[in-house]
């Protein structure tokens, strides 16, 4: 698999920006997302779910943390959990991208601005005058600097704090706040420590990596891509101490280029695979390459959820088995569909292969899209697929993540995944779209304006309308006009078999078509502004069976419509006669279909008929989107439903 120069990257607001690759990414001053379900979602993650982070982690210290460390307080006065400056990072990045996002648009940052530049001086008070930079190690009191890499999170704080500094780079590349200058004393002092010659262990938690080589491609400099390097090359020589789960927790069983699936804690296996997808594309790795491509293609057909979500143990948060996918077990936290959705977009820009983007889009409707509520102030750290009891209402104050109530919590004892969508969601304009020599490539839909200018100094405007996955159409029209001919490619999803796409002139009253079957599906002309050009999926209600390896849930079937999961949720029993039913008895009668319907907001919905296996009752039922349960209340659950007669 060969690499090619990718020209344009560093100068555009994207997360990842790698120099070679089949694909170049289009960042957020190139892309647009102005409604649909993503546009909410934004809107609310920028007015409402930002903030709420904000105010958890000023009431819960972890942002006096750095106050404390800056006056010499500490340790006493520390609290929260080894990791919680990380949490502080993800909040300053999410904040560097909602900037970003707002510029885009025109939308005033004042306030957003102050509150950065604050969280900034709070962070560099605390930093050592050798850039060393953690609130819980290295004071009198405390344990030594690097004394605990299994467990202590000191590189992998700083690998979110990089992220933070990449963020902040490409949205507000002129900016005269502090980070930088941080970043790069806390990367230099990484460098000096645990280079050739230096440490040679590694963190127990991967992230250093993805942030010291995005970083390194942030400020050019390779110092940084090199030391990533040598952290994702180290993974595997047992440096860290042995532990009840073994070395295969963290990654530290079997080198990277060796694995053939990814093991051990669901997030951190994802975060090193991000980052060592990152360093093969940086030295042109494509031995490394290739072994995270096949770990990709074999974790996501023997270790991944139908809705995306990865990770099946409670007890160390880690993939299970091959084939052990247990629903009402299932972990599935989402800051590990966040770093599944990191490791595949970086593959998709190296590789240009859709079923990258097919595993995004599935991930981000069905873990990452169902871990906040409508509101954005509760969350989800793990994300069952099946509820047995509706559970109570979560606690006002911070819960554990293994709390077992059905309804999100505010905040949680350990919060990794609310500052983790918000950042996803603020930088999600640029998972979208690329562009290549020929062209530009759409893999997620949603109402959006596009410009950039392709290698050939070809302008682009493109406007998307769709309502998808409501509906299944998506219409682009294109706003120039090209002296040359270029290429629109749109995803067709691995389920979209029927897709068409058609292309209607502009002034003209017919249109041309042609099957689009799945893949990547493409027009190639001289476009004109006025052209339309359109791809219509099949959204039609589902039934997908298990892979009969999966013992869990042999002899039930899913419902899907579109990339979107559904569930069955008791209080949607309410009203029929299957009311008094035990919810374990339920089953469903595939041979009475399914019909569209209106969901709880008005959008897209399906019905199935299901049946109460000791009375015999029946009744077409509402099924919700996954993503929307648990949103009317405590409620019993479940995605995979045994057949009738099963």
């Amino acid at each position: 698999m060969t690499l090619t120069t990718n020209t344009t990257t560093t100068t555009h607001a994207v997360p990842v920006a790698p120099s070679a690759g089949v694909l170049r990414p289009l960042g957020l001053d190139e892309v647009t997302i102005t409604g649909g379900l993503w546009g909410r979602r934004q809107a609310v993650n920028g007015t409402a779910t930002i903030d709420h982070i904000g105010a958890w982690l000023e009431r819960e210290g972890w942002l006096a943390n750095f106050d404390l460390a800056a006056s010499g307080a500490l340790p006493e006065g520390r609290r929260g959990r080894e990791f919680s400056d990380s949490e502080v990072y993800k909040y300053l990045e999410a904040i560097a991208w909602e900037i970003g996002r707002r510029d885009a648009v025109g939308e005033p940052v004042d306030e957003l601005e102050a509150r950065f530049r604050a969280v900034v001086a709070r962070i560099a008070a605390a930093q050592e005058p050798d850039g060393y930079l953690n609130t819980r190690f290295g004071r009198p009191g405390q344990g030594a600097r690097w004394s605990d890499l299994e467990w202590g999170h000191e590189l992998y704080c700083l690998g979110h704090l990089f992220q933070a500094a990449v963020a902040r780079v490409r949205t507000r590349p002129d900016a005269d706040d502090a980070l930088v200058g941080i970043v790069r004393r806390a990367a230099d002092l990484v460098c000096g420590v645990f280079g050739v010659g230096g440490d040679e262990r590694i963190c127990g938690h991967a992230e250093v990596e993805v942030g010291l080589a995005e970083l390194g491609r942030a400020l050019g400099e390779p110092r940084y891509v090199e030391q990533a390097r040598l952290f994702v090359e180290r993974h595997g020589r047992g440096t860290l101490r042995e532990i009840e789960w073994g070395r295969s927790y963290y990654q530290d069983d079997i080198a990277v280029r060796e694995a053939g699936v990814l093991r051990g804690h669901s997030v951190r296996a994802n975060y090193l695979a991000a980052g060592a997808a990152d360093v093969a594309i940086e030295t042109g790795d494509d031995e490394l390459l290739g072994a995270l491509d096949r770990q990709w293609e074999t974790t996501v057909e023997r270790r991944t959820y139908v809705t995306g979500g990865q990770g099946s143990h409670h007890q160390d948060e880690a993939f299970g088995e091959d084939w052990e996918l247990p629903s009402d077990r299932a972990y599935s936290e989402t800051c590990a569909a966040v770093a599944s959705v990191m490791f595949s977009w970086r593959l998709l820009l190296a590789q240009g292969e859709p079923r990258f983007a097919d595993l995004i889009e599935r991930t981000l409707f069905n873990v990452v899209e169902t871990s906040p509520s409508v509101s954005g102030t509760t969350f989800y750290y793990a994300n069952t697929l099946h509820q047995r009891r509706p559970g109570a209402v979560a606690d006002a104050d911070t819960v554990s993540p293994r709390a077992q109530s059905s309804l999100r919590a505010p905040w949680f004892d350990v919060s990794c995944c609310p500052p983790n969508t918000a950042r996803t969601f603020a930088s999600l304009a640029g998972y979208l779209a690329t562009a290549d020599a020929s062209g530009v490539q759409l893999h997620q839909y949603a109402p959006a304006a596009l410009r950039t200018t392709l290698e050939t100094g070809q302008e682009v405007a493109l406007e998307v309308a769709t309502e998808y996955p409501r509906s299944g159409g998506v219409r682009v029209t294109v706003q120039t006009d090209a002296a040359e001919p270029w290429t629109l490619s749109f995803r067709v999803p691995a389920w979209a078999a029927g897709a068409r796409l058609t292309l209607r002139p502009a002034g003209a009253d017919h249109v041309q078509a042609q099957d689009a079957e799945p893949g990547m599906a493409s027009w190639t002309r001289a476009f004109t502004a006025g052209d339309v050009v359109e791809l219509e999926l099949p959204v039609e209600p589902r039934f997908a069976a298990p892979d009969p390896r999966v013992d869990a849930v042999r002899g039930c079937l899913v419902v899907e419509r579109g990339p979107e999961v559904f569930a069955l949720e008791s209080v949607d029993l309410g009203g029929t006669s299957l009311a008094a039913s035990d919810f374990a008895d339920l089953r469903v009668d595939p041979a009475a279909g399914l019909r569209d319907a209106a969901g709880p907001d008005g959008g897209a919905g399906v019905l199935a008929t299901i049946v109460d296996a000791r009375t015999g009752a029946r009744a077409e039922v509402a099924l919700v989107r996954y993503h929307e349960w648990a949103e009317r209340g405590p409620s019993q659950m479940r995605v995979w439903m045994p057949v009738v007669g099963a």
